[in-house]
């Protein structure tokens, strides 16, 4: 095809396009930034909600960009209208507001460089296109989907490289007259390059993390402008890239494969090649194997399941040294840390959700009391609109609570997200949870609560009394109520006493709290104040003995409750494992009219034992004969019996 042809082909093909190449370089010039300065893009497809791999990605493009003085700006690439989630893109700027990653510049503030979402870059892509049809290094392409399939399978068959290249590009030299015809038939067509590729030649990928990694030189005639007339992936990053004047890409190692492509797209077009840097994914351990966390597949894994202290998480990820820097440096943002490509790992890394709730308890144990309120009423406005009325109305009494244990050698660290500021908190506001309250005592045994003992601690309880005054008394109550003063003389001596003073401290903790573990419980008494605990009457304590019957049909509600009783030693558990149903889950209804079930809450026992596929296991483990599972009578009902046998004596002591 001629010159003249192709100018012609290229005026066909997008006749209302009439900028040229050259306007859009004048109109994206380059950066005035200093020497080193990285730029960097966070570049997600709005089509879910944001995963914890995404939130990993965006990590590294800020920390770097911020550390060198540089940008960093989001890009929306949507392009694949097919999978656009509606809602998504929302999802993907309130989480980066969430940990607080803000993009300089992009689709949430703007900049001189958008726009930023790629559906509205179409004229800028087909400006390009244009302009390579016109210098004869891409064509229109009408093969049908059934004739690419009949290419496919054959190359599959004989062990070919899978695309459309040499002489399977039956299109490449069309000539205009047979394009003319296609289009004055109204036949489909895609747009693909004219790859120059040598099969028998390599590239190298010089990547900031992997080193230097060999490839084949890229020989596919990739698609870069689909039917729509919007632009492949592969070709619109290349245009964004160049024309935002990113230096530093950097995305998951399932990108390496797609390098060659790249590269040569960047060559085609005479483009500066940006830097690469591609990090190995999260993973997932299941059923004995490792693999990488899905969007689709892990939903718990969602950024909103956590909070602030996920970045340190994942800078510990991200560099390995951080961790032992952090432990000397707690009082320092995770930014004075000089982070590096090169002790980036070089495989995947496991997911592990107790090491991060360790290093969220951790960071939320080294900030105030105040900030942690001012961060949780946040979170509870977005979430929880009624506890957040309650933290504004109990605002002093919340901070007070929080500040307990926070500022010795030993802080406390029953805090691991901004959810727990209101699970561990909830006692503390008896004028609306009273109600639930008397639900707990009533499930507190009294074989374990000395009735007439409590009365008498209420005697003696001064609410500004400070901790030592507060144990002393305590102990003069164990002395006068033959309670051992310590644990070592009621171990050297248990039959000489009731219990240990101990014992005493769990009494009340367990009537105020419902709980078996707080913070310091004198400043929690102190902070309620006299005519709040006293609130807890003995009528409120159950008089009776409790055996709870369970078995593989136990689920939800009742193994939850199941739970509750064993671990506050409420009740004795009999029958067989149930069967592990611990979440609470939301239906999302997607733009196909398809359904999307996720869980968006987990169970847990009061002593923080999962339910979910693991179960409530009982204290005496019964199992039935098969032969009488279905219709057990009182006399071959060995759960049952068990159950009367603990009964009776429990009630006979």
């Amino acid at each position: 095809m001629t010159d003249i042809e192709r100018n012609e082909l290229a005026e066909i093909l997008f006749p209302h396009i009439t900028r040229t190449r050259d306007e859009f370089e004048q109109k994206y010039p380059e950066r005035n930034l200093k020497e080193g300065a990285k730029v960097t893009r966070f570049a997600p497809s709005p089509t879910g909600f944001m995963h914890m791999g995404g939130l990993e990605s965006a990590f590294l493009d800020y920390i770097f960009a911020k550390q060198s003085d540089g940008i960093f700006f989001l890009r929306l690439e949507d392009t694949d209208q097919e999978r656009y989630v509606e809602g998504a893109t929302d999802l993907i700027k309130s989480s980066l507001e969430t940990f607080d990653i803000m993009p300089d510049e992009g689709a949430i503030t703007g900049g001189a460089y958008g726009p930023y979402t790629q559906s509205e870059r179409k004229e800028i892509y087909q400006t390009y296109i244009k302009d390579l049809i016109k210098n004869g290094l891409a064509y229109p392409c009408f093969m049908t989907k059934e004739e690419l399939q009949e290419i496919r399978e054959g190359q599959e068959l004989r062990k070919e490289p899978i695309g459309v290249y040499g002489h399977y590009a039956v299109d490449r030299d069309l000539s205009l007259d047979e394009i003319k015809e296609h289009l004055k038939n109204n036949d489909d067509y895609v747009v693909r390059i004219k790859s120059p590729g040598d099969m028998s030649k390599q590239v190298t990928l010089h990547d900031l993390i992997k080193g230097d990694i060999t490839m084949p030189e890229n020989v596919i005639d990739e698609v870069i402008m689909k039917k729509d007339g919007l632009p492949t992936y592969h070709f619109a990053h290349v245009i964004d890239d160049h024309l935002m004047h990113t230096t530093v890409v950097i995305r998951g190692d399932e990108w390496v494969p797609s390098y060659p492509k790249h590269l040569q797209l960047f060559q085609l077009m005479g483009f500066k090649l940006p830097k690469y840097a591609h990090y190995a994914p999260l993973t997932k351990k299941e059923n004995g194997n490792i693999r990488k966390l899905s969007k689709r597949k892990d939903p718990e894994f969602s950024v909103s399941y956590y909070d602030e202290g996920v970045k340190l998480f994942l800078s510990t990820i991200i560099n390995t040294n951080f961790e032992e820097w952090y432990l000397q440096n707690s009082d320092k943002s995770y930014l004075d840390f000089q982070f590096s490509f090169k002790k980036m790992p070089t495989g995947g890394t496991l997911f592990d959700t107790e090491k991060l709730n360790n290093i969220c308890r951790t960071y939320f144990s080294r900030i105030s009391a105040s900030k942690i309120y001012e961060d949780s009423l946040t979170y509870f406005k977005k979430y929880d609109e009624e506890f957040y009325n309650i933290m504004v109305t109990n605002k002093d009494r919340l901070i007070d609570f929080l500040d307990i244990e926070r500022n010795g050698k030993r802080p406390r660290k029953d805090i691991a997200t901004y959810k727990d500021v209101k699970s561990e908190s909830m006692y503390m506001f008896n004028e609306y949870f009273y109600k639930d309250k008397e639900e707990t005592y009533k499930e507190i045994d009294k074989a374990g609560i000395d009735v007439e003992l409590l009365h008498k601690y209420l005697e003696v309880f001064d609410e500004h009394d400070d901790n030592d005054t507060w144990y002393s008394k305590i102990q003069n109550l164990a002395t006068e109520n033959n309670y051992a003063p310590s644990t070592k003389e009621y171990k050297a001596s248990p039959e000489s006493y009731k219990g240990h003073i101990g014992n005493i401290c769990e009494m009340i903790r367990h009537v105020v709290t419902g709980k078996n573990q707080t913070p310091n419980l004198s400043n929690i008494l102190s902070i309620l104040g006299k005519e709040e605990i006293s609130k807890t009457k003995e009528d409120a304590i159950i008089t009776e003995p409790i055996v709870l019957l369970v078995n593989s049909s136990s689920a939800s509600a009742s193994e939850i409750m199941a739970g509750a009783l064993k671990d506050l030693k409420c009740a004795t558990i009999v029958g067989t494992k149930t069967y592990g149903k611990g979440v609470i889950q939301q239906l999302l209804t997607l733009s196909n009219g398809a359904g999307l079930k996720i869980t968006v809450e987990e169970y847990y026992t009061p002593n923080k034992t999962k339910i979910n596929k693991v179960g409530i296991t009982p204290d005496y483990e019964i199992l039935l004969e098969t032969s009488i599972t279905r219709e057990p009578t009182d006399a071959n009902d060995t759960q049952l019996n068990k159950a009367k046998e603990i009964l009776k004596a429990k009630i006979e002591n």
